[in-house]
């Protein structure tokens, strides 16, 4: 008699884990010209973030002079010559859109390029492998110790490793909160432990995340944590430029001994020697040969240990390289390579990216650096005075996004027969009163606005405040409407 189906005999024997536990992974030293360019990548990127927060900028009296500034006391950010106040936040709206656009555009020409020679983890990492080779020595030489027992010289390897590790952390964190407060400032408050708390739980915080994640968990961020590989592998189409083993030419394997073999009675080899040079420089571990991989950053590295090993041997390089598969079907087919850079998506990337960046700049070029923001009165929302005039209640806000104090005169236009009177604000011309606004600051000042408007005017009509800066000419203007009761 058959026994009938349990939910427990549809399942798998063995579904895998989710989750691969790390493996040690030894990189080795590499020389080439993608080697080079992370070097030169890594020592520009590291040299603007942790230097920044030094470069001086002359904004005037009163005014601070750190060039790049995230002054949350005062709400302003300052970069150079531009200052953003909280009611410009739509600037890093489009510079977030436009950092992610270029994000996709970089995929669709050179596939994972971001990741292998720019993110912050890839930077941190480089460096934190570059501390433990001088300090422990190459591949070789850290496999091998790794293997050892506990020695003494081992432990004071580890510790100096650690001790450099701890301290490139802990000035990042450092250098991360420079940009919040003026940095020579911060630092003497920080040495005479007189800075707020805060700045030293954030310093803590990011030497705590850049010390285990660059000097841990390396790899295991980008396979792991990081969402980038999937959205890439999303974004990507066949024309898209990736670090490839070319199969065409490198297949079959063969050592370079038993290569010169099969060449001598005519058997077809290819170029790949299976030196497994691109799997000992990789930092995630992997074998390119393998084809594209989840794992794979596409630093380049490998090609450059390919490079190296094919000049070595005689035979031509970049047998790994930047490539596709089409182009990889096409040899193989004996047809010349294609590339496409100009294509539809490319295009479109870059267009967007010219929109959104000249809309920005456009805006940025003529913004007014005088604002006003106005606000009805809701209860009561209008009055009508013992002469039958009706009156409305305004609270106005005025911003003074310069650097010096300015004279403004306000105008309302809309009511008939308007007349208007700032509360606490005396001027010798009443009938159009002016005020002094204090530089860079916001001003809030109650408005009233009377109107003796006869029984035909509606009872709801569109009221416009015009403030005039009295020097230069500038003028902001606000609408709301003056009610009727």
């Amino acid at each position: 008699m058959n026994k009938p189906l349990r939910a427990t005999d549809l399942q798998p024997d063995d579904d895998g884990p989710l989750y691969t536990a790390q493996k040690k992974i030894f990189p080795q030293s590499v020389s080439g010209p993608f080697r080079r360019i992370k070097w030169i990548l890594m020592a520009v990127c590291l040299g603007i973030y942790y230097f920044l927060p030094f470069v001086r900028w002359n904004r005037g009296l009163g005014a601070p002079d750190q060039a790049v500034l995230i002054d949350l006391a005062n709400n302003r950010f300052y970069f150079f010559a531009i200052e953003l106040w909280p009611q410009e936040i739509y600037y890093f709206t489009g510079l977030l859109i436009v950092a992610a656009i270029v994000l996709f555009l970089m995929n669709a020409l050179g596939g994972r390029v971001w990741c292998g020679y720019l993110c912050p983890q890839t930077v941190w990492t480089d460096l934190f492998y570059a501390v433990e080779r001088f300090v422990e020595g190459d591949r070789r030489e850290r496999m091998r110790k790794a293997g050892e027992g506990f020695k003494m010289q081992r432990a004071a390897e580890l510790a100096l490793k650690h001790s450099i590790w701890l301290m490139i952390a802990w000035w990042t964190g450092g250098a991360w909160v420079l940009y919040f407060a003026d940095a020579p400032t911060l630092i003497k408050e920080l040495v005479t432990f007189d800075a707020p708390m805060v700045a030293y739980i954030w310093i803590g915080i990011l030497t705590f995340t850049t010390y285990t994640l660059a000097g841990f968990m390396r790899e295991q961020v980008c396979v792991y944590m990081c969402p980038w590989p999937r959205i890439q592998a999303a974004l990507t189409d066949e024309w898209a430029l990736n670090v490839t083993y070319k199969y065409d030419r490198g297949e079959k394997r063969s050592s370079l001994k038993k290569a010169a073999q099969l060449r001598a009675i005519g058997e077809p080899v290819g170029d790949c020697v299976d030196c497994n040079q691109c799997v000992a420089v990789c930092p995630t571990g992997i074998d390119i040969r393998n084809g594209p991989q989840l794992d794979c950053i596409q630093c380049g590295l490998c090609i450059d240990a390919c490079d190296n090993v094919m000049k070595k041997i005689g035979r031509p390089t970049r047998l790994i390289g930047y490539d596709n598969d089409i182009n990889i079907h096409r040899r193989m087919e004996g047809k010349p390579e294609v590339f496409k850079p100009v294509r539809a998506r490319t295009v479109i990337y870059s267009l967007i990216i010219v929109a959104i960046g000249g809309a920005m700049v456009y805006k940025l070029a003529n913004r007014s650096l005088l604002d006003v923001n106005v606000l009805h009165d809701r209860n009561p929302v209008a009055v009508r005075l013992s002469d039958g005039s009706v009156r409305n209640g305004y609270t106005i806000r005025f911003l003074n996004k310069r650097g010096f104090d300015r004279v403004v005169a306000v105008d309302v236009e809309g009511p008939p027969n308007a007349m208007i009177h700032i509360v606490g604000a005396d001027s010798i011309t009443p009938a159009r009163p002016m005020i002094i606004l204090g530089r860079d600051t916001t001003t809030e000042l109650r408005v009233l606005v009377d109107s003796n408007a006869n029984d035909d005017v509606p009872q709801s009509v569109p009221v416009t405040f015009h403030v005039t800066d009295i020097g230069l000419g500038e003028v902001a203007s606000t609408k709301d409407v003056f009610v009727t009761p």
